[in-house]
């Protein structure tokens, strides 16, 4: 199985993606002996559209555009379910265990998802009830993809 973060814009040099690469680094080191065969970044522009939803929609069909067929999609919204880092563990342990090729984990642009990236999402996964900056989105999301593997192979990062 292999993880994709797929995420509208770029995130610049400095301590927010040095944090970010550390957890990236650390989850692909650890995913190697969970059969996890791949972590991977892919960016895409922020949509020039004027109009919001036109926006929304661009960055969509970006990102449904590189979307791998048997992939599973996770879209990151604000109105997604809350999940424990446990429960996040179990489904990603549960898709590996059915044979699922690929997880691609999807944060949209400024204005959030188009309607056609959430109704295509098998999970939509929120992280908490507070608004975060797109930059720090991505760290939380590769610190719990790193937890998610330490979890599943009883390493002690994670603390109950």
């Amino acid at each position: 199985m292999r993880f994709t973060l797929a995420c509208v814009g770029k995130m610049k040099a400095g301590a927010d993606k040095d944090l970010f690469d550390r957890y990236m680094e650390r989850a692909r080191k650890s995913g190697k002996g969970l059969g996890i065969s791949g972590l991977e970044l892919k960016e895409f522009p922020e949509s020039r559209q004027q109009r919001p939803q036109d926006r929304k929609s661009d960055e969509a069909s970006l990102i449904l555009q590189s979307l791998p067929p048997a992939a599973k999609l996770v879209v990151l919204d604000e109105n997604g379910q809350h999940l424990s880092s446990d429960t996040f563990s179990k489904k990603l342990e549960a898709w590996k265990d059915q044979g699922v090729p690929e997880v691609f984990f999807a944060i949209g642009g400024a204005d959030g998802h188009g309607r056609e990236l959430l109704e295509r999402a098998d999970l939509k996964l929120a992280l908490g009830a507070m608004t975060w900056p797109h930059q720090i989105a991505r760290i939380l999301l590769a610190e719990q993809i790193y937890r998610a593997m330490t979890i599943l192979s009883g390493h002690p990062y994670h603390r109950v």
